[in-house]
């Protein structure tokens, strides 16, 4: 639905086709730095911003940013200011600059949606190097696991990086990325995976046309782990064995939490469980991917522009540090769909209660983001709440039925939607969805309920409960055809996109798993041989396979009941463990075949993550095991397949706090590639 409908603030973008008063003017009256001109590489820079409206506004700000001889790029997107006496504030934009020295140009852009005003400002700001003469320099940062490394320049056309050891020796040396040279200017890293309160060496290595130069060789030391916050305690159950991955020897573990009230720091550990690198953010935080430039895509929480939720509504990529390097947030998404003519991403309190039937809104990012697209582009996956009729997916209440799917985003490099699939305009059946599915278990999803998004329709005059859908919760970009894999937990399916790199229909290629398009060569007699309520699904070695993913097995080790328990192929045993399975996959004969399915001895009802390390032998996150009555854990494994079976042996594992994913990988620059 998308009649305007005032309701307070929130109707922003609903009203922006409504005429302004012709006086009607955005004014910016203040935009200054803390602490000013002129300050180091690595400072932190806080902008303040005031302005004024002759509309009601409300205000939202954005800010850009220019490198030295560069072109303005999002850092931060349009987000809702407060106001006070009249004039509005934009939320702290903090600013710290990591790359090269220079004249940086920052410009803010403050806009009022709902009259479609806007005004704008630049200012530029000096920023210095940190290396005044022919030594490299190494600083603190925000992290005192985190070193700023920077070097004197290195000639055009060559390429630099950092070679790091403990002094000890006690650990290998690891590398960071190459990085072009770009003189005159200096050259920075942020240096990351460093034990606390540990002296390393470091020194750079500077490459052209097969030759390497080695720089100077300077000490930094680690400070130890702050106090203020709650670090997991992470066991060693299992030592790494001799048939272990000996090059993957990091792991870094996402620790969002399922019921633990304890708001822990994701860390990254070695495969003793010391502390090699930490993140921290309250509220909620997930740590959705590592990426390949040693960067990280987060999903966080904070204020946005719908009050009634807080709720994962930041999209945030972050370096090695913490600072953020870019970030949108629902609302300002929420505004790009309709300006595409997407009828059911708006904002979600725009509507009379109750809401009438066809009504929808996006409501929180949740679960998945990959930035492995071409072009560097990002996909996200977001929920979309929306009012059905009656008697939709069997309810019985002769209410209108609140049913909760997914709508997947990709945003270009500066977080700008580009393209989405909404899971409600396939709905058609097959090959499609089928909005008269249920999903496999029927869960359902109330107001503030632990493992659901906000919910933002219910109310009277509507069905009690909403129906959980999809509930997607993984995605991979497939590069050999370009299209889109996900993964729905509650429909026990992982799916194809045509997305073809954004010339694609959108439309579902193919569903694999039970009741699907797809049937399992099951090669050993497997009593059930597919997946159910999977996670971390990936097309292993570049997209030429297997697929590999975390098997919950929710359905499988349900009873035989449920909305599909009669079907035949979803009736539930009512016993087993969760799995960690590889697949072959036919997609000519729309056959798959395992490779492996071997039974990990616990249960995990929800999170996991599934990864193929680099000398053939799997990783696996068991992401919430209940131990006993007051304790829950996550395990992360190492398997080694057993030849001629479905079955691997465990050669490391590792116990930690309840959370979602892992990965085992060689280090922070080299993150896996599904």
């Amino acid at each position: 639905m998308r009649t305007p409908l005032v309701r307070f603030w929130c109707v922003i973008g609903m009203l922006a086709g409504l005429s302004a008063p012709v006086s009607a003017s955005v004014s910016i009256r203040f935009f200054t730095p803390s602490p000013a001109a002129p300050q180091v590489i690595g400072t932190t820079i806080t902008w303040a911003v005031h302005a004024t409206d002759t509309n009601p506004g409300p205000l939202t700000f954005q800010f850009n940013v220019a490198p030295p001889g560069g072109s303005f790029a999002l850092n931060k997107d349009f987000n809702v200011g407060a106001q006070r006496s009249g004039i509005w504030s934009a939320q702290p934009f903090l600013w710290t600059p990591t790359g090269i020295e220079g004249a940086y140009m920052i410009q803010v852009v403050v806009k009022d949606f709902t009259s479609g005003e806007s005004a704008s400002q630049t200012a530029s700001f000096q920023v210095n190097p940190l290396v005044t003469g022919s030594q490299p320099v190494a600083a603190a940062t925000g992290n005192p696991l985190v070193a700023l490394f920077s070097a004197p320049s290195c000639p055009s056309g060559s390429a630099m990086r950092i070679n790091f050891q403990q002094q000890s020796k006690a650990t290998p040396a690891t590398n960071t990325n190459y990085a072009p040279c770009h003189p005159p200017s200096t050259m920075t890293f942020e240096i990351g995976g460093m034990h606390p309160g540990a002296t390393y060496e470091m020194f750079s290595e500077t490459s052209n046309g097969g030759t390497t130069v080695h720089g100077p060789t300077i000490t930094f030391t680690t400070g130890a782990l702050p106090k203020s916050i709650n670090f997991p305690p992470v066991t060693v159950t299992m030592p790494r064995g001799p048939s272990a991955d000996a090059a993957d020897k990091i792991l870094l573990i996402d620790l969002s939490q399922f019921g633990d009230l304890t708001n822990y720091a994701d860390v990254a550990t070695d495969l003793s469980g010391k502390v090699l690198w930490y993140y921290y953010a309250n509220p909620t935080l997930i740590l959705v991917r590592p990426l390949k430039d040693g960067t990280m895509l987060t999903l966080q929480s904070g204020e946005a522009w719908n009050p009634a939720s807080n709720t994962l509504q930041f999209l945030r990529q972050i370096d090695l540090s913490g600072n953020i390097i870019r970030e949108t947030n629902t609302g300002v998404i929420q505004q790009q769909l309709l300006a595409m003519g997407v009828t059911d991403g708006g904002p979600c309190n725009i509507f009379p209660k109750p809401a009438p039937v066809g009504s929808a809104c996006l409501g929180s990012f949740h679960h998945d983001a990959i930035q492995t697209l071409p072009n560097g582009y990002t996909a996200v996956i977001a929920d979309i709440e929306k009012i059905s009729p009656p008697g939709t997916q069997g309810d019985t209440s002769g209410l209108p039925v609140d049913v909760i799917g997914d709508i997947i985003l990709v945003l270009d490099t500066n977080f700008q939607v580009v393209w989405y699939f909404d899971a409600f305009e396939h709905d058609s059946g097959a090959p499609q969805l089928d909005i008269t599915r249920r999903a496999v278990l029927g869960p359902t999803c109330v107001v503030n309920q632990q493992g659901c998004p906000p919910i933002f329709l219910l109310g009277t005059g509507i069905a009690p409960a909403a129906l959980d859908w999809l509930h997607a919760n993984a995605l991979y970009y497939w590069p050999q055809d370009k299209d889109i894999v996900w993964s729905s937990k509650n429909q026990d399916w992982v799916m194809k996109i045509d997305y073809q790199d954004g010339t694609g229909t959108g439309n579902i290629l193919w569903r694999m798993g039970p009741c699907g398009d797809y049937t399992l060569n099951n090669i050993y007699g497997d009593p059930w041989p597919w997946f159910s309520a999977q996670h971390e699904v990936g097309i292993e070695n570049l997209g030429a396979g297997p697929m590999s993913l975390f098997d919950n097995g929710d359905t499988r080790v349900s009873p035989p009941t449920g909305p599909h328990s009669s079907s035949g192929c979803m009736p539930g045993l009512g016993k087993g463990d969760s799995r960690g399975m590889a697949l072959i996959i036919n997609e000519s004969a729309l056959q798959v075949t395992p490779v492996l399915s071997d039974d990990l001895g616990v249960y995990s009802s929800a999170g996991g993550s599934a990864q193929l390390l680099s000398n053939g032998n799997y990783f696996f996150m068991i992401a919430v095991v209940v131990v006993s009555i007051s304790n829950e854990a996550s395990y992360e494994l190492e398997i080694l397949p057993t030849a001629g079976t479905p079955n691997g042996m465990e050669v490391l594992n590792i116990q930690a706090p309840v959370g979602y994913r892992a990965w085992q990988m060689q280090s922070l620059y080299k993150p896996p590639t599904t």
